[in-house]
C-alpha cells in the first residue's frame, strides 16, 4: 500500500521521503520512484526513530506537507486469538500502529503550522469496527488510531491542517498474505486500486496541489516492511 501511494504521488511530481525497515526493497522502490521525481529513501523502524525519517525529509527539501502514516504491525502469524496473544506482542503492535503516528505527528506539526497548510493521512482498517477472530491485536490499534485521528482533527481545527483516516479495504498485499498464510487472495485488488484516493484527498486539501505544482510538495509514505 505505501508503495501504491508513492506511486500516486511521483506520477503527480510530488518530492518523497518513504521508509521501511528492509534496505533492499527500499532501494528498489527508490529507484523506481526516482524516475519520475525526487525521492529520500529512509530504512528504518518508524518506531523508534521517527525523528530521522523526518528529520531527512527537513533537511533535504525544507518542508513536509504530506505525512501517510501506512506503517502496521499485525503481531505473530498465524494471528492467535486475544487468549493468546502476549503483552510483549500487543505493545509492539501499539508502539507500531497508534504512537508511531502520533508521534511522527507531532513531528510534523510545527512547519504544518507555521504554513497554516497541510495533510496528515492515517490508514485504519474495517477490523477497528469489526470484531474479526485473531484480529483483535490489530483492530484494537486501528480502532485507537481512528480515535486519536477525530481528536487530533478536533484540536487542529482553524489551523489549515487536516486530518483523515482512510480504509483501503481487503486488497491481495504482502501484509494481508502475512496475516492469512494459505488463504487464496488472488481475487482481491491491489493496492493501486485504493492509492487514488490519497492522491484525491491530497489534491482537495494542499495548495501546491491545487495550484498543479505538485513538484513543490514533500510528502512522507511509509511502507510495512
Amino acid at each position: 500500500m505505501g508503495l501504491a501511494v508513492a506511486r500516486a504521488y511521483a506520477d503527480r511530481g510530488a518530492r518523497l521521503i518513504i521508509a521501511a525497515r528492509h534496505a533492499g526493497a527500499l532501494d528498489q522502490a527508490a529507484a523506481k520512484l526516482g524516475q519520475k521525481t525526487e525521492v529520500i529513501s529512509v530504512a528504518l523502524d518508524v518506531s523508534y526513530e521517527a525523528e530521522r525519517l523526518v528529520e531527512a525529509g527537513l533537511d533535504r527539501f525544507g518542508r513536509i506537507d504530506v505525512l501517510v502514516n501506512n506503517a502496521s504491525e499485525l503481531g505473530p502469524s498465524p494471528m492467535p486469538h486475544l487468549e493468546g496473544l502476549s503483552w510483549q506482542d500487543m505493545e509492539r503492535i501499539l508502539r507500531v500502529n497508534v504512537t508511531a503516528p502520533l508521534h511522527l505527528a507531532q513531528l510534523v506539526l510545527p512547519q504544518m503550522r507555521a504554513r497554516r497548510n497541510g495533510v496528515i493521512i492515517n490508514v485504519t482498517s474495517d477490523a477497528g469496527v469489526e470484531a474479526y477472530a485473531g484480529w483483535g491485536g490489530y483492530g484494537a490499534s486501528k480502532a485507537a488510531l481512528e480515535h486519536m485521528s477525530r481528536v487530533l482533527a478536533e484540536e487542529l481545527v482553524g489551523s489549515g491542517i487536516r486530518v483523515y483516516v482512510v480504509d483501503p479495504g481487503d486488497m491481495n498485499t504482502e501484509m494481508h498474505r502475512y496475516a492469512e498464510p494459505g488463504v487464496d487472495l488472488s481475487g482481491l485488488p491491489g493496492p493501486e486500486v485504493s492509492a487514488p484516493v490519497f492522491e484525491r484527498l491530497v489534491e482537495e486539501e494542499t495548495v501546491p496541489f491545487r495550484r498543479s505544482k505538485a513538484q513543490e510538495m514533500a510528502v512522507v509514505a511509509e511502507a510495512w516492511r
